[in-house]
């Protein structure tokens, strides 16, 4: 969920961060794996990189974990998800389900990085502090968390992206990511709208519509680069809005996610 954090932490501690990782470009693995197998290949191999190039740094060991933490709160809500009993319609088990591999995937990726400096998983509580208690029981509060999860995840991207320019390879390699990512919130935010009966929430995000008000902070805005982007294509705010996404920092992602963690 995370890999343009990531990548963009390893850059502040070691600035030849990029250099180090050119060889995991998609060419590297074009050219070395077949092509049948990439697919399945990549995740282990860049994770074998990461492992090797940043096992002596105490900080980039930090923000892996940060992330697979993350990781570990989404894989274990799916699984929680899908294994309880008359909670998700049968017309929806298909969705949960592939969403749920591609979170086991995740995991499986930051352990095989971390090795054995990868932090234990920990405890969960999913009613968010005593806000969601049921949510293995009730499918309109699953779908609602799902939203806000997939949401907060995508949103945790975006502020990265610029990051990555100088290096068009790995920021090829992480938007192909990212991609699933946002294919995951756009399917829960369209599930989301038919259970709430809220017409107006979409698989993209108009204004500041959403499930949970902290992840939607910003979206209406409508100036992006210093260039108010209404004026220009004379467009609605509605229309300008769902144009464009919003970055979530790293606090941000903690102070939403965090309830979920318990101490």
């Amino acid at each position: 969920m995370d890999i343009f954090k990531i990548i963009d932490e390893f850059q502040k501690i070691d600035g030849d961060a990029a250099g180090r990782l050119e060889h995991a470009s998609r060419r590297f693995f074009m050219n070395r794996v077949s092509r049948k197998l990439a697919a399945a290949a990549v995740p282990v191999a860049f994770a074998t990189i990461v492992n090797k190039a940043y096992a002596q740094s105490a900080k980039a060991i930090d923000v892996l974990n940060y992330a697979l933490t993350l990781e570990y709160l989404e894989d274990e809500f799916y699984k929680a998800g899908n294994a309880a009993a008359n909670l998700i319609p049968a017309s929806d088990k298909a969705i949960f389900t592939q969403i749920g591999k591609h979170e086991t995937a995740h995991v499986a990726f930051l352990v095989k990085a971390l090795g054995a400096k990868a932090i234990a998983k920990p405890s969960f509580d999913f009613t968010y502090k005593g806000n969601f208690g049921t949510v293995f029981t009730d499918y309109k509060t699953f779908v609602t968390v799902s939203s806000a999860l997939e949401d907060t995840g995508v949103r945790a991207y975006k502020g990265q992206a610029g990051e990555l320019i100088a290096d068009p390879q790995i920021l090829e390699y992480a938007l192909q990511v990212h991609s699933v990512e946002a294919r995951h919130a756009a399917v829960a935010r369209r599930l989301a709208a038919t259970v709430t009966g809220n017409a107006a929430m979409k698989g993209w995000i108009t204004l500041n519509q959403g499930a949970v008000a902290p992840i939607y902070a910003g979206e209406q805005n409508t100036t992006q680069g210093g260039v108010d982007i209404k004026g220009l294509a004379s467009k609605s705010d509605a229309a300008v809005t769902e144009a464009f996404d919003e970055p979530l920092t790293m606090e941000q992602v903690l102070a939403i996610a965090g309830p979920f963690i318990k101490a």
